[in-house]
């Protein structure tokens, strides 16, 4: 028929007709978007299953790892060798890649043919061959000498357990290489290269070439985290969150999962959508029941499908008026491309070409025949299309999930012949892929050489993360203790307790050891009404305590918080004390105790010197606090003036504390073998039962009493010098108190969040996180809240409640990697922290040990502060620390209930009881 009776015939009913008759017959080749829904949802039930450990071994789709776990940044640079693998050419590529501002990559390439006999030789010759080749391609460009890094895309089902690793499971395309499948290819590949001697490489990466389409576009577009690939075979890869990768350990950071998509349906679970022509596709292949998905998709079944269709049509009287030919008859004889050409629409073009296939086999075909075959094409390519989209729509729902995104913005790097060469496949993709998902905007990039170059960015990547990773683990490691330099800290922080003990040298030691005169921990019989002040910062509670001994042993308390104006904290002395008394006077008058004459613990947690247990002359003032004539004045006299000058009620002041001895004894009062009190919150400090012999400042020689350490001076005098860092030099230097506090400024809440802060700031400017970019916020002093180290480490924490965190420090484009390495800076400055206030107390516990002479010490610590307390690992590294330096003391740690409140008030009882026993 000429051509131009085709065209009139186009614009007829006949062509409508002719349309509704194979629509009718091939009804069950057409889903509707109802039925797409259901693959995608069914699609997604089994990326879980290939997901989950437990069920990974009976899913059709295997969700491999690849180890690939980040995508190109722009950064990439180098010069890499790539081999492409995955037919019957095989190439070699060298790709170099610069990045000095703009990203550039260049690409030389060799095929080289492997002959049949070596495909179904021995894998020592295939090997050998692969290696003879890529020493020919060196040779020729004149880089032997050169150890290159090399990406080898292999296009072969693998198993990898490595980057570097990767097991085949078995040959498909025609290779049938012997001693191969079960083997590491890598390793095949490194024995062959070897055994020459000629030259060396350093394979880095094995990948496929979805992976190779996704590193490839993703280079270009870093917003790309899947790979799709339609030409003679379809498979598709996604990064996927480490945790609910279950086959791979650790769950934190992504992945990139191999889907292995074209055994969806191999299981079963597409029965119902695959039609008669499927099957007999199916049976007639290489490998029944295998690949089903794929072979209602992909380029190598898509023209057999329309063949199958067109015989049956024919002898069923539809088609060709009965007729058939032998070229029609044959297998494999309508070619995919032949389906391509068909459906080109421009201007009819497709019609023309039609006819022009089914001459070639044989047929006279009338124009209804042509305007059918052209039709049969359309249904069979849309399908596949559709298809496609409906998987692709389960994976990127499954990574909108992992975001918690509303809408998700990605891109899907493409490339196969049918999705490239087909004029309509990639359109319908598209147009289907919106339609099922439109809370998801994505873009298509088609992919320039994903196989080849792909192999090289795997590459590119993996060497600059390995860099980074190197240059980053320089930088924190100076912040990593080694048990060696633990043991030296342990023994200067026992040298400075000792030199602090002693009346001769107790001037010249940072570690100020105060006696406090507290002279016993609660034994249980204290007994009575107590009343307690505790002041320490902008707030101040006045509490009563009950304390009854004998079966009923308890503490029942009573407070009331009092602010304290700064025009008061700042005001002169008299109206400081006179607002205290104030707030007790309006405390009894609440508590309906008018006028009662109690004993009373005062906690003041500023430095003082105690020469009494109910004395102490305020050093200096600290927090805030700047109220005249105090400095040098006696606190506890200071407050019976103030109580004198109200001439309301009279109180026997018994004890001054500070919170650290409180918190030693209100867990003394839980457990007798308390005799540690320790602090980690804003501040850090310490307490501890020392024996009077060894308190020099103190007249008398019997029994013991309690000395405050004050440690968090320890290192003033240079003591830490050698373990401390620029982080901590900075921090130290932008600090109130710029030379003091050393110690506490390296372990307390107060300053770890501003060592992490520094430690950042250092890693962007060297361009090893955020990409570089600094967001002002970070700059500032203080942004970083130690409640975050918390919050970061968390275990329960996902990432992306870390980059929540990040965002609120205006670093809004932070990755995925950014949340793992800040979680990681957290984590080591936190474990520092630690193990640096477990060698300060290791060294206090075997200090008691030996002043004791025992073999072995059982001991326990009292401990308080929101640090040890909130921080989710902080306590255990501290723990493990103190067993590790002071392996002869088996040392408890109790969490203290307001050891400043209940603690001042049990200091009094203690007291109390004392001066009773005394009396008698």
């Amino acid at each position: 028929m000429i051509a131009s009776h085709l065209l009139a015939y186009y614009f007829t009913e006949l062509h409508h007709d002719q349309v509704q008759k194979v629509d009718k017959y091939l009804y069950h080749l057409r889903l509707s978007d109802e039925n797409l829904m259901d693959v995608s949802v069914r699609f997604r039930r089994e990326m879980d299953k290939g997901l989950g450990r437990d069920t990974n071994s009976t899913a059709a789709v295997k969700m491999l790892p690849t180890y690939v776990c980040s995508t190109p940044d722009g950064t990439e640079k180098g010069d890499f060798l790539a081999l492409d693998l995955g037919g019957t050419n095989f190439r070699v590529l060298l790709v170099k890649v610069s990045a000095n501002g703009k990203q550039k990559v260049e690409m030389e390439n060799q095929i080289y043919a492997i002959p049949e006999h070596i495909k179904r030789g021995s894998g020592s010759e295939l090997f050998d061959h692969i290696a003879e080749c890529l020493a020919s391609f060196m040779d020729k460009l004149g880089i032997k000498d050169k150890k290159l890094p090399l990406g080898f895309t292999f296009s072969f089902p693998c198993q990898q357990t490595k980057l570097d690793e990767s097991i085949l499971v078995s040959w498909t395309k025609g290779f049938r290489s012997s001693g191969v499948e079960g083997k590491d290819v890598v390793s095949l590949l490194r024995t062959a290269i070897k055994k020459r001697g000629d030259f060396d490489i350093d394979i880095v990466a094995v990948i496929n070439d979805t992976v190779g389409t996704m590193m490839t576009c993703g280079y270009d577009d870093h917003n790309c985290e899947l790979g799709l690939i339609v030409g003679t075979g379809t498979n598709a890869c996604y990064m996927e969150e480490m945790r609910n990768l279950e086959l791979v350990e650790g769950d934190e950071g992504r992945m990139c999962v191999n889907l292995e998509w074209g055994a969806f349906g191999d299981d079963g679970v597409l029965e119902d959508l695959r039609t008669d022509f499927d099957r007999e596709i199916d049976a007639g292949s290489l490998n029944p029941g295998q690949q089903l998905f794929e072979k209602m998709i992909s380029g190598m079944y898509m023209g057999e499908l329309v063949r199958l269709i067109l015989v049956k049509m024919a002898k069923e009287q539809l088609l060709f008026q009965g007729q058939t030919t032998p070229s029609l008859l044959t297998t494999g004889n309508f070619l995919t491309s032949y389906v391509s050409t068909i459906e080109n629409d421009k201007d009819k073009e497709g019609l023309i070409n039609a006819e022009n296939v089914l001459r070639s086999l044989g047929l006279d075909p009338s124009a209804e025949d042509c305007i059918a075959t052209h039709r049969v094409s359309q249904i069979v390519s849309t399908r596949a299309a559709h298809l496609c989209a409906a998987t692709l729509v389960a994976v990127l729902r499954q990574i909108r999930d992992n975001k918690a995104a509303e809408r998700l913005r990605t891109t899907i790097g493409v490339d196969g012949s049918v999705y490239k060469n087909h004029p309509q496949f990639a359109r319908r993709v598209h147009k289907m892929v919106r339609r099922l998902a439109p809370d998801c905007d994505v873009r298509f990039l088609k992919s320039e050489d994903g196989s080849g170059k792909g192999a090289a960015m795997v590459t590119a990547v993996a060497y600059r993360l390995a860099a980074q990773h190197a240059q980053r683990q320089r930088i924190l490691d100076t912040l990593r203790l080694t048990h060696e330099q633990l043991m030296e800290v342990k023994k200067r922080m026992g040298e400075e307790m000792v030199r602090g003990l002693s009346k001769q040298n107790y001037e010249q030691a940072s570690v100020k050891m105060l006696p406090t005169y507290v002279r016993s921990t609660p034994d249980g019989t204290e007994h009575g009404d107590f009343l307690a002040l505790d002041l320490g910062g902008t707030n101040f509670r006045v509490l009563l305590v009950r304390v009854r001994s004998g079966k009923r042993r308890s503490v029942e308390m009573h407070n009331k918080i009092y602010a304290i104006p700064q025009s008061t904290m700042q005001g002169t002395g008299e109206e400081l004390f006179d607002h205290i008394v104030q707030c007790i006077a309006d405390f009894l008058e609440y508590m309906g105790m008018k006028g009662a004459s109690l004993p009373l613990g005062f906690t003041f947690s500023f430095p003082c010197h105690q020469s009494k247990l109910d004395q102490g002359i305020l050093l200096r003032w600290t927090k805030g606090f700047k109220a005249s004539d105090c400095v040098g004045e006696d606190v506890v006299m200071l407050l019976k003036d103030a109580i004198h000058r109200r001439e309301e009620f009279d109180l026997d002041v018994v004890a001054l504390v500070n919170d650290t001895v409180g918190t030693m004894m209100t867990c003394g009062y839980e457990d007798p073998r308390c005799e540690v009190g320790l602090i980690v919150g804003t501040g850090t400090n310490a307490c501890y039962m020392e024996e009077m012999e060894n308190v020099e400042l103190v007249e008398g020689n019997e029994g013991s009493m309690c000395v405050n350490m004050e440690w968090g001076a320890f290192g003033d005098h240079g003591e830490l010098d050698d373990f401390s860092t620029e982080f901590d030099r900075t921090v130290d230097d932008q600090s109130t108190n710029p030379g003091k506090q050393r110690y506490e400024k390296m372990i307390s809440g107060m300053y770890l969040g501003e060592i992490v802060r520094n430690v950042l700031l250092e890693f962007t400017a060297k361009g090893l996180l955020f990409r570089g970019k600094l967001s002002e916020r970070l700059k500032t002093r203080g942004i970083f809240e130690t409640k975050f180290l918390s919050q970061i480490e968390s275990d329960r924490l996902a990432l992306r409640q870390v980059r929540t965190i990040l965002q609120h420090l205006g670093l809004t484009s932070s990755t995925c990697e950014d949340s793992i390495l800040v979680k990681e800076v957290c984590s080591v400055v936190a474990c520092r922290a630690a193990q640096l206030c477990g060698a300060g107390l290791a060294a206090m516990v075997d200090k008691i040990r030996r002043n004791r002479k025992l073999e072995r010490l059982c001991i326990t610590v009292g401990v308080d502060g929101t640090l040890y307390k909130l921080h989710p690992h902080f306590s255990s590294i501290l723990q493990k620390t103190v067993q590790d330096l002071a392996p002869l003391c088996d040392v408890s740690f109790l969490q203290s209930e307001d050891g400043s409140g209940k603690g001042a008030a049990l200091i009094t009882a203690v007291a109390c009881r004392i001066r009773e026993s005394g009396r008698h």
